[in-house]
């Protein structure tokens, strides 16, 4: 729960103020011995703790489930198999999974989205990365707008959709092979671009190196990289750009308006 809710049920009459006060003198994490769930990070950062899922051992994930999901009244996972899934679900029934993402997520209903992130890819078998990044957008309150499979190889295809993409307040692009998305549409947006390497590709492409160093390397302005199939981190990024966009839009309405 984030320190403004709290004042705004206090405010309410939902919660008394001794209640608020316990809330905010515990200590910033949870002691769970074998984790330490980082309860105010919200507070700090404006988005809660994310749980990476590989490699946890089952009883650890679904205790840091339950934990996560009675704390906040929602919890987000990447990473994560359908074995995990099953395992989880038996506790918290709420949970879902996507195959193609690989996230395992229970979400408040009703949440509000705002903005636009434009997410694309150069080809088809980008697309898992691509949806931790759209679904990573859309659960921390992100529109995403999604154009898939428009790579160099068919320039039109990208050039069909530039008005969709230039309305966004910033724009990831993930590719694999040469990566050269990332570059040809930081040339052709006004927006911040995100480039995602992918480990797509054949064997000179050594796993995403081959797009990394490309998008590393572009002669673009206003493009950053992430980490090889990091579409979390960018979804993250994206989001944090997006909300700096629909704050100086509203800035600037309310300016407007005063000025009339």
């Amino acid at each position: 729960m984030e320190a403004r809710e709290i004042l705004e049920q206090v405010k309410s009459g939902g919660i008394s103020v001794e209640e608020a006060e316990r809330y905010f003198r515990k200590q910033p994490f949870e002691e769970m011995g074998y984790a330490k769930l980082d309860s105010h990070r919200e507070i700090r950062s404006g988005f809660p703790e994310v749980v990476f899922c590989s490699g946890k051992a089952d009883k650890y994930l679904v205790s840091i489930y339950q934990k996560l999901w009675e704390e906040n009244g929602e919890v987000f996972g990447t990473r994560a198999d359908s074995h995990q899934y099953e395992a989880v679900k038996e506790a918290v029934p709420e949970v879902t999974y996507d195959e193609v993402s690989h996230i395992l997520k229970a979400e408040r209903a009703g949440k509000r989205r705002h903005g636009k992130i434009a997410v694309c890819t150069a080809g088809t078998a980008d697309i898992p990365v691509a949806e931790e990044a759209a679904q990573t957008a859309e659960f921390f309150g992100s529109n995403v707008a999604r154009i898939y499979d428009v790579g160099v190889s068919g320039l039109h295809r990208l050039l069909a959709k530039m008005e969709v993409i230039q309305e966004a307040n910033c724009v990831v692009a993930v590719a694999g092979m040469e990566g050269a998305l990332a570059s040809v549409i930081g040339g052709l947006v006004s927006r911040p671009v995100i480039a995602v390497p992918t480990s797509v590709g054949y064997g000179a492409s050594m796993h995403g190196l081959s797009a990394l160093l490309t998008m590393i390397n572009s002669c673009a302005n206003g493009i950053a990289v992430v980490n090889i199939d990091n579409g979390f981190g960018a979804g993250y990024i994206a989001t944090q750009i997006n909300r700096l966009g629909e704050r100086d839009i509203r800035t600037e309405k309310r300016c407007g308006k005063e000025g009339d």
